[in-house]
C-alpha cells in the first residue's frame, strides 16, 4: 500500500526568504550577508509603495503629477525613477550586470529622496562579485513578497526584525552588535514608558530601540507625532542599516550627519532627552586616550571616567542628556555594579544625587552575541512625589529620592531558539507592573524574596555603594528547613522498594532461563 504523503509544513515567508538567502553563503562573506538581503527588501518595499501611490494618482486623474517627488513624499512614499523600480530590476535579473543595475537603483533612490541621504549602500553589489544565478534566485524570492499585502501586519518591519535577529544569531559571539534582543527592548520600553517627547539612543545600532518605542506608543494608543528621535552610531554599515530600518517603517530620525563616535564627536551636544534607551558596547576598552576628553562637559560634577572601560562614560553621557523629568533605561555588563577606582566614585555620586531608580539583573543566555551577565539600569532625574497624566492614565508617584529598586530576573524567562532565553509578553507585563507599583502610592507592592527589594539609601551606604542586587534581595535557603532524619527515612523507604523490585525481576529472569533448560548458576 502506498504510503500516505505526510502533510508538508508550510514555511513562513521569513523562513522561505532566509533559506533562499542562505544560498548566498560561500559567495558572500557572512559579515556582508545581511546588507545584501536587507537592501533588496528595502528596494522591493520602496517600489511597492511607489507603484501604489502612482496608481492612486492615476485613479485621481492627476497624471500630470506622476513625476513630481512631492506627490510621493506627502504620502510617505519614495519617488523612484524607472531605473530604481523593482520591475526594472526583475526584468534584468538574469543579466550579467545585475549587480550594477541594483547599485544604480539604490543610488538613484537615495539621490531622489533627501531623507535617505547616507542610508543606502554605495556601489555595494558590484564590489561583492556575486554569482549571478544565486543573486537572481534571491531576487525571485524577494519578488514573491507582497510588502503591502497586510498593512496592519507591517510585513516589511517583520521581515527586517526577523532578519536582524537571525543575522545576530548566525554571526554569533563577538559580532551582531547591531541587535539587542527584542524582549529586552520591550521590557525597557514598558518600564520607562516613552509616550511623548524626545527619545535618544547614543549607540543606536540598527535602530531597534526606536522601533520598539514606536510600537509601545501604538500598543498604548499614543500619538507617534509627539515623539522626536535622536541617535548616533559609530559603525558606517550599521548606521546605514539603522537609517534603512527606520525609513522602511516611516520613522523620521536624526542620527547625525555621519556615522561617528559618540564620545569623540558628539552630534547632539545640546540635546535634552525625555527618554533614553540604549545598549552600548559592553566593557569597551581604550575608548579615549589618557589626555583626551578630560574637560568634557558631560562629566561635569563627576570624576572623569577611566580610560580602560567606557561603561561609566556611557552612563555620564546619558545622565548629561536627560531633561529635568527625563528617564533612561539601558543595558550594561554586571561589572559596572561594583567596580572600584573612578567607577566607585562616580557610582557613589550618582547614588547620592538620587538618580538611580532601579537595577534589574537579567537571566543568562539572553544575548545572541555574548554570554556575559548583564543588567538593566534605570536612571530617573525626577524621583520626587508628583502626579502625572500619561496617555489618559493618571500616575501618583511617591517620593523615591532615597530608594533604589533591585530586581533579580534570573529565574524568569522562556526558551528561545533552543539555547537562548527570552521574556514572554506575560513576563514583561508582570515585571513592569512590579516596577510601576513600587514607583506609585497606594499599590500592593512588597519585597519578594529572590525577586525584588526596595533598598534605602542607608542600606546602600552600608553596602559601600555596591549595586549588586544579591546584596539586597533576600535569598531563600531551601535546605534550612529540611529535617535530616525525615529526609533520610524517606530515601530509605524509596531505595528499599527499588531494591525489592530489582530482586524480584532478577528471580523471574533466572526462572525463565531455568524453564527453558538453560539454567544460570550465579
Amino acid at each position: 500500500m502506498a504510503k500516505k504523503a505526510a502533510a508538508k509544513k508550510q514555511k513562513s515567508m521569513e523562513e522561505t526568504l532566509w533559506d533562499s538567502a542562505n544560498k548566498l553563503r560561500g559567495t558572500v562573506e557572512s559579515s556582508e550577508y545581511k546588507h545584501v538581503v536587507l537592501s533588496l527588501i528595502f528596494l522591493k518595499f520602496a517600489s511597492d509603495k511607489f507603484e501604489e501611490r502612482r496608481q492612486e494618482l492615476i485613479n485621481e486623474g492627476k497624471e500630470q503629477f506622476l513625476d513630481m517627488v512631492e506627490f510621493y513624499t506627502m504620502k510617505n512614499a519614495f519617488f523612484l525613477p524607472e531605473a530604481s523600480r523593482w520591475s526594472y530590476i526583475i526584468k534584468n535579473s538574469k543579466q550579467d550586470n545585475i549587480a550594477l543595475i541594483i547599485d544604480t537603483a539604490l543610488h538613484t533612490t537615495e539621490k531622489n529622496n533627501p531623507s535617505l541621504k547616507g542610508a543606502l549602500p554605495d556601489n555595494y553589489f558590484s564590489r561583492l562579485n556575486m554569482d549571478v544565478s544565486k543573486l537572481a534566485a534571491l531576487l525571485d524570492t524577494v519578488n514573491n513578497i507582497d510588502t503591502l499585502k497586510d498593512k496592519e501586519q507591517d510585513i516589511v518591519g517583520r521581515v527586517y526584525e526577523y532578519f536582524l535577529s537571525k543575522f545576530a544569531l548566525a554571526e554569533g559571539k563577538g559580532k551582531g552588535e547591531f541587535y539587542t534582543p527584542k524582549s529586552i527592548v520591550n521590557l525597557i520600553a514598558e518600564m520607562i514608558e516613552p509616550y511623548k517627547g524626545v527619545i535618544y539612543d547614543p549607540a543606536c545600532g540598527s535602530g531597534g530601540m526606536f522601533v520598539q518605542s514606536m510600537k509601545f506608543i501604538e500598543n498604548h494608543h499614543g500619538d507617534k507625532k509627539e515623539i522626536s528621535i535622536y541617535g548616533q552610531e559609530y559603525t558606517a554599515t550599521t548606521y546605514k542599516l539603522a537609517k534603512m530600518n527606520l525609513a522602511i517603517r516611516g520613522i523620521a530620525a536624526n542620527l547625525g550627519a555621519v556615522p561617528a563616535d559618540t564620545f569623540g564627536k558628539d552630534q547632539h551636544p545640546d540635546l535634552k532627552a525625555d527618554y533614553i534607551m540604549a545598549n552600548p558596547p559592553f566593557n569597551q576598552k581604550d575608548w579615549r586616550a589618557s589626555d583626551e576628553l578630560l574637560d568634557d562637559p558631560r562629566w561635569k560634577g563627576y570624576d572623569v571616567p577611566q580610560t580602560g572601560n567606557a561603561n561609566y562614560g556611557w552612563i555620564l553621557n546619558m545622565v548629561s542628556k536627560l531633561s529635568d523629568n527625563g528617564v533612561a533605561g539601558f543595558v550594561l555588563s554586571n561589572g559596572a555594579l561594583s567596580g572600584g577606582g573612578e567607577e566607585y566614585k562616580i557610582r557613589k555620586k550618582l547614588i547620592e544625587n538620587g538618580l538611580i531608580e532601579a537595577i534589574v539583573i537579567l537571566p543568562g543566555s539572553m544575548f545572541y552575541t555574548t554570554d556575559i551577565s548583564v543588567t538593566i539600569w534605570v536612571i530617573n532625574k525626577n524621583k520626587k512625589e508628583r502626579t502625572v497624566a500619561l496617555n489618559d492614565v493618571v500616575k501618583h508617584y511617591r517620593n523615591r529620592q532615597d530608594e533604589i529598586l533591585f530586581m533579580d530576573l534570573r529565574q524568569i524567562g522562556e526558551p528561545f531558539e533552543k539555547k537562548f532565553i527570552q521574556f514572554s509578553e506575560t513576563h514583561i507585563a508582570e515585571i513592569s507592573k512590579t516596577y510601576h507599583d513600587w514607583q506609585q502610592k497606594d499599590t500592593d507592592y512588597q519585597d519578594i524574596p529572590e525577586y525584588c527589594c526596595s533598598a534605602s539609601l542607608e542600606d546602600v551606604v552600608k553596602k559601600d555603594y555596591s549595586l549588586v542586587p544579591s546584596k539586597y534581595i533576600e535569598f531563600v535557603n531551601r535546605d534550612e528547613n529540611i529535617d535530616f532524619d525525615d529526609k533520610m527515612k524517606a530515601l530509605q523507604t524509596e531505595f528499599s522498594e527499588l531494591l525489592k523490585e530489582e530482586a524480584k525481576s532478577k528471580t523471574e529472569l533466572l526462572n525463565v532461563f531455568k524453564a527453558l533448560g538453560y539454567e544460570i548458576k550465579l
